[in-house]
């Protein structure tokens, strides 16, 4: 029969698992399933909470702690526990799935022969309210995935599904030792930015990887109050532009200290942008800004790209 593992990476919210765990054992499934929990040096209860859910009744609860602090090490551990499974489905320790969400996500790997399916997160403000300012466009940098109704084929990276909810045929990973996620794009804690879940997404479109959209393998995603300010997008378009700099961006010839001259001009264009519109009122002014962060991050990963470089 296979084998089915359900890994959540979780670090200090060990408020939030007794929900998740009850949601997850809800969970219709063909098949049986085990609970990972992979603890990330969790500094509050979360142990404690972890053994006491696996002494409750329900599909079998398994927790590995993971000494190498941040999320690329936690991921890769669930990995490499999970290699014995047939199939991985993986969430957030902030989320909670919704009714089908292991039936969805298994018709896609058995039946459908995907080796990787995403489906949809639906942002959830309570208990603390949605901001004004917080526009739709928005949403995608707290995770939301929506593609509409319907699945479909994935085909390139126009629509990416995140780790928030995936779930992998786990031969793709048995068959590849190096198929993992990069190291370069770790995140410790509650650090902003990351970005492994998009090189793993991407990678597998470049494999040519059979990638399925199932709208009803659906999660709610609780999003934390220190997330809804504009400083958080702000930050995180400002990590993003450094970490393409650093591990994606062509190298320039002509570019002193690393850096290209015309980045300065696009830098100050931004900057001009960013200001009309925070003039004018104009709604879309955050989203401006974000591109002049993005671009600032940029200059700065090119000139630490030039300073390792130089170290050799």
């Amino acid at each position: 029969m296979s084998r089915l593992t359900v890994a959540i990476c979780t670090y200090n919210r060990a408020e939030r698992l007794p929900a998740l765990v009850a949601a997850l054992r809800a969970q219709a499934s063909p098949i049986p399933f085990e609970i990972l929990f992979v603890n990330n040096n969790s500094t509050d209860n979360t142990a404690e909470v972890l053994g006491t859910l696996a002494a409750e009744p329900g599909p079998p609860l398994r927790a590995v702690v993971e000494t190498q602090q941040g999320i690329v090490p936690a991921r890769n551990r669930a990995v490499e526990e999970s290699l014995a499974s047939d199939y991985l489905l993986v969430m957030d320790d902030d989320e909670l799935p919704m009714p089908g969400w292991i039936s969805a996500g298994l018709d896609a790997l058995e039946r459908e022969g995907a080796d990787c399916a995403g489906g949809r997160v639906s942002v959830d403000f309570s208990p603390h309210g949605r901001p004004a300012w917080l526009s739709d466009e928005l949403l995608g940098f707290l995770a939301e995935v929506d593609y509409g109704r319907e699945p479909f084929w994935i085909k390139d990276v126009s629509t990416p599904v995140w780790t928030a909810n995936v779930a992998y045929r786990m031969s793709i990973f048995r068959n590849d030792a190096a198929l993992r996620f990069d190291r370069r794009f770790n995140r410790e804690g509650k650090a902003i930015g990351g970005g492994e879940d998009v090189a793993m997404f991407e990678t597998l479109v470049a494999r040519n990887a059979r990638i399925r959209y199932r709208p009803d393998m659906a999660v709610r995603h609780f999003v934390e109050p220190w997330r809804l300010r504009r400083r958080y997008f702000l930050k995180l378009h400002y990590r993003a532009g450094i970490r393409h700099a650093l591990y994606g961006a062509d190298a320039y010839p002509r570019a002193p200290f690393g850096v290209p001259p015309f980045m300065f001009a696009l830098l100050a264009k931004q900057m001009w942008k960013t200001l009309l519109l925070y003039l004018k009122g104009d709604q879309a002014a955050l989203r401006q800004a974000m591109n002049f962060t993005h671009e600032a991050g940029m200059i700065v990963g090119h000139a630490l790209k030039w300073r390792r470089e130089k170290k050799g």
